[in-house]
């Protein structure tokens, strides 16, 4: 029994260093959006303004498919599918920003098949009764798909926001993504928990 304990006080030292990088990188990410014209000074972004700011920089460290857009000028879109949990933190992060000289657009959709054309998805939570249906419906689509549902990516989404002590984390499936012809760069992956289709638990 000591054995193990030396063993798991290793494993806490370890994870220590790897948490205070993974958060630092985060915040890294999240500075390119979260400007200070953008957030009063002193106060802290909520989680949908997060979760917004994540969003944008996900289609910058994803590339997609050949044939995924109609036309060389055709817009980059955001889809939210079920009840928007963002009001206007999404439009508002996104106002004037572009990826790969693409404008970006953001669409609500009502039903199902209004995600066709999407190039990322985010499945609210109020649609997490319905998360096996619809991953299953959006296989080939070259769609990422984003979402907050419990089980998310393991379920087979990309990519799933998870809350660790009130702070915004995420898993990524790489398995979910190779589906549909996606390529997750490295410098995401390195900030995620990674996990694989059926997973219980994610693992870095």
């Amino acid at each position: 029994m000591r054995t193990s304990a030396r063993h798991r006080g290793r494993d806490a030292r370890k994870r220590g260093p790897l948490d205070r990088l993974r958060a630092i990188a985060a915040v890294s990410l999240l500075a390119v959006t979260l400007s200070p014209s953008a957030q009063p000074q002193n106060e802290q972004p909520g989680e949908y303004q997060l979760k917004a700011a994540f969003l944008f920089n996900f289609a910058k460290f994803v590339d997609w498919p050949d044939g995924t857009f109609a036309t060389p000028t055709s817009p980059f879109t955001i889809c939210i599918l079920g009840q928007d949990p963002f009001g206007h933190d999404l439009d508002d992060s996104l106002r004037g920003k572009t990826i790969s000289s693409r404008p970006i657009v953001v669409r609500r959709c009502n039903s199902d098949p209004e995600t066709r054309g999407c190039q990322i998805l985010f499945v609210s939570r109020s649609q997490g009764r319905r998360m096996a249906e619809i991953l299953q419906g959006l296989r080939g689509s070259k769609v990422l798909v984003v979402g907050e549902a419990d089980g998310f990516a393991a379920g087979g989404g990309a990519i799933e926001f998870v809350l660790e002590q009130e702070h915004v984390r995420f898993r990524i499936n790489p398995d979910a993504a190779a589906r549909e012809g996606l390529t997750i760069s490295s410098k995401l992956l390195a900030l995620a928990t990674i996990v694989r289709d059926g997973s219980n638990n994610g693992k870095n």
